[in-house]
């Protein structure tokens, strides 16, 4: 999916210009990486906060117009205020086409209800992660991972080695680890159910 964001060059900063920007509906931001220097930016409030809500923005290549030049960058990091619908703060990071690039995407969890798991041994599935870090070129980013539950067994676990990656791109793991990306775990009530079906057969 294909993001265009509209900014504007900040020259005055500190907390004091930052409290009129958002008085004005305005968002301060900054852009860094590459060769070039951070550049402080502006963006409309109401557009990127519409933008941030939306997931596939988060894991994108972001065509960020400055002042009417067009920079490729990825989201980092986002700010919000504590209780208020407000985006304080934006982050983005400039990136160069030829370049590898770390960047965490979503996990699509799918099949759990047709699971053995779930429809015979009425498990609960357990997401135990929701996003994955994976490595590969900005062309190459997926706007998600799809994760395959359709085959899982009680007490069982799909790990991020069992997860069937897009051409170009490899997970992200420290130390020869393997995480638990999803187990389905026995609930009380249906062992009790199961052995009394047992028994009564």
């Amino acid at each position: 999916m294909q993001f265009t964001l509209q900014a504007q060059r900040r020259d005055v900063q500190g907390r004091r210009a930052s409290r009129r920007l958002r008085r004005t509906g305005r968002v301060p931001a900054i852009v860094y990486g590459g060769h070039a220097p951070a550049q402080p930016i502006t963006l409309d409030h109401n557009e990127i906060y519409h933008l941030l809500e939306n997931e596939a923005f988060h894991s994108a290549i972001i065509s960020l117009v400055v002042d009417g030049a067009t920079v490729p960058v990825l989201l980092r990091d986002a700010q919000y205020h504590p209780f208020k619908p407000l985006v304080l703060h934006v982050d983005f990071q400039r990136v160069a086409e030829g370049q590898m690039i770390h960047i965490k995407v979503p996990l699509h969890f799918k099949g759990e209800s047709e699971s053995p798991a779930v429809k015979l041994h009425h498990c609960i599935v357990n997401h135990v992660m929701t996003e994955l870090d994976i490595q590969c070129l900005p062309k190459d980013i997926p706007e998600f991972i799809e994760v395959d539950l359709s085959h899982l067994e009680p007490g069982h676990s799909v790990h991020v080695s069992h997860l069937v990656l897009p051409a170009g791109v490899k997970s992200v793991m420290h130390g020869g680890e393997d995480p638990v990306v999803a187990t389905a775990v026995k609930v009380r009530g249906s062992e009790e159910a199961e052995e009394s079906g047992a028994a009564t057969e």
